[in-house]
């Protein structure tokens, strides 16, 4: 029975793996509901930034965030990762995504990295690290923290030594597929910035309605001036567009954690079904041993 026996002790270990991850994968599935929730508590504020937005397009044209006057070829990169590994290929997938995009464009990049496998990878490949947010953010994302954030890219790019500010990040499709994607952040366009907040509302307000009633309304001034409103709101869009990145990113982290820890789990469940299958064999063989040799021993008996 000691082969049995180890069976048997393999099977429990393996049991255990199997509590323990099909609890990881419901902590995850929690975690992941409520970063897409909290993605969608802000469509009042959206709304209110749409109407300001469109009072303001006009203005926009001369806006520094808008168009890149630098002739410098160098890049910023966001890099958004997880603090933590079991999560499948979410890290991985970035980082190939990153590699990728330095191969095709041959851009000289500086980086800033969001959680720390973003940071270690960073490191490990010899490149220039300008900031590094991974000790500052936990799963329970806060806009406060992301301001920060968002304002060191404003400054950076602002300060022209790049060109551009690209953000690679996993985009959320749905529960089993995310997409590592490159975003460019800044410069941006003003039809991007409201198709960003249309994208928000679309679905739960008429958009066209919203837009007329808008028009038809008294007009008014602008105080103070347009272009100091222009450089008030469009920060205030802008945090909120990294905002919901980060969002997005947490979102697709916990889905892949989540599939991950349930393949885990599966995966523990079949080993111990067939151990338990093995230990059976084991058991009923040890059984039919002991049978044939008290058998044995009573023929034996017999002939005396």
């Amino acid at each position: 029975m000691a082969n049995a026996k180890e069976i048997k002790r393999k099977i429990g270990s393996i049991k255990n793996t199997a509590k323990i991850t099909k609890a990881m994968e419901l902590i995850s599935t929690v975690k992941m509901k409520k970063s897409q929730d909290l993605a969608m508590e802000k469509r009042n504020f959206v709304l209110e930034m749409l109407k300001i937005f469109l009072r303001v397009e006009d203005y926009l044209s001369e806006f520094p965030l808008f168009s890149s006057k630098n002739s410098w070829t160098k890049t910023l990169a966001v890099v958004i990762t997880s603090n933590k590994w079991l999560c499948w290929g979410y890290n991985v997938n970035v980082m190939k995504k990153v590699n990728s995009y330095v191969k095709e464009t041959k851009e000289e990049m500086d980086y800033i990295a969001i959680w720390k496998k973003a940071s270690n990878f960073v490191l490990k490949t010899w490149n220039n690290l300008i900031a590094d947010f991974s000790d500052e953010f936990t799963d329970t994302l806060d806009p406060i923290f992301t301001k920060k954030i968002s304002e060191l890219i404003r400054e950076e790019y602002l300060s022209w030594k790049y060109n551009k500010v690209v953000v690679f990040y996993n985009f959320y499709v749905n529960t089993i597929k995310q997409i590592p994607v490159a975003k460019v952040n800044l410069p941006i366009d003003s039809s991007d910035i409201k198709q960003y907040l249309i994208s928000i509302l679309e679905d739960h307000i008429d958009i066209e309605k919203e837009i007329e009633d808008m028009k038809s309304t008294y007009a008014y001034d602008l105080e103070p001036s347009p272009e100091e409103l222009v450089s008030n709101v469009i920060p205030m869009i802008l945090d909120m567009m990294l905002f919901d990145v980060l969002l997005n990113a947490k979102a697709s982290e916990h889905s892949s954690r989540m599939i991950a820890m349930k393949n885990a789990k599966d995966s523990a469940n079949k080993i111990a079904k067939a151990l338990t299958l093995k230990y059976n064999k084991a058991r009923q063989a040890s059984i039919t041993s002991e049978v044939s040799e008290i058998t044995a021993w009573v023929e034996s008996m017999k002939e005396v």
